[in-house]
């Protein structure tokens, strides 16, 4: 059964579809903030709490992909989106991918962010969910925001790293839990052929978490796609590299709409 999820629906263009933003685990929809400001000029920007994150609710797990992929597809249902311009990071990714492969007439084009068909060994990300559910989520924040970011962006945005540990600190225990189970049990690398959306994957060179090669897995993959390695980047290049990831979605969504 779906969740319902919470949500910003930000701009207003009647002439363009809307572009969803999917985050990262241990995010919250706010982390979007340089892509909405920049994208809501010329579109409609729809941004989501993922189940278990920031205002959406906990639902009792096990959660996978494809459940967390409902629950997006749910929304767009609610909202009467019939087609939309997906982008997705990290966990958000994942989901991306789901829905492309199992809804692909909702999804126009698709933008894939420092992500991955999959995520490492999945005993690390169970171990993880013991660990959140034994000390919480504060117990590994700092730890994963030390990948989001480059060690000299962080020394020069303090104000930024505290933001972002607080994030994940607020992030539900469960919910946190719940995804990173959901992460080790998926594996979407037999289904990306399956992608029929033109794709745009943006790969984070200093990204230890999903590497370039990871993103060049993806890219080599899915028929109809682009890599391009930003540099520096690490996590969370959507941040670190706002202006240029906003001018490659932006370049990416106008150009299939002249095709």
């Amino acid at each position: 059964m779906s969740v319902e999820l919470a949500y910003q629906l930000t701009g207003n263009s009647v002439d363009n579809p809307t572009i969803v933003l999917l985050g990262s685990l241990g995010s919250d929809r706010s982390m979007w903030n340089p892509q909405v400001t920049a994208l809501s000029a010329t579109h409609a920007v729809l941004t989501v709490d993922l189940r278990g994150h920031g205002e959406s609710p906990t639902p009792t797990g096990p959660y996978s992909i494809r459940s967390l992929a409902g629950d997006v597809v749910a929304l767009l249902d609610k909202l009467e989106l019939t087609s939309v311009d997906l982008v997705g990071l990290s966990l958000g990714g994942a989901i991306a991918q789901s829905i492309a492969v199992d809804h692909s007439d909702r999804v126009r084009t698709l933008t894939l962010i420092c992500t991955a068909a999959r995520f490492g060994v999945p005993q690390g990300w169970i171990d993880r969910a013991a660990a959140v559910r034994s000390n919480g989520t504060g117990s590994i924040a700092a730890t994963v925001v030390s990948r989001w970011y480059t060690t000299d962006y962080a020394a020069q945005h303090p104000d930024l790293i505290a933001r972002s540990v607080s994030m994940i600190e607020n992030t539900d225990d469960e919910g946190y839990a719940s995804c990173c189970e959901a992460i080790a049990g998926w594996d979407g690398r037999d289904d990306l052929a399956r992608i029929s959306a033109p794709t745009l994957v943006i790969a984070g060179e200093q990204d230890p978490a999903t590497t370039p090669a990871d993103l060049r897995i993806i890219s080599e993959v899915i028929p109809n796609s682009v890599l391009h390695v930003l540099d520096p980047a690490a996590h969370l290049a959507s941040v670190e590299q706002a202006d240029r990831v906003n001018a490659l979605v932006t370049d990416h969504i106008t150009t299939a709409a002249r095709t």
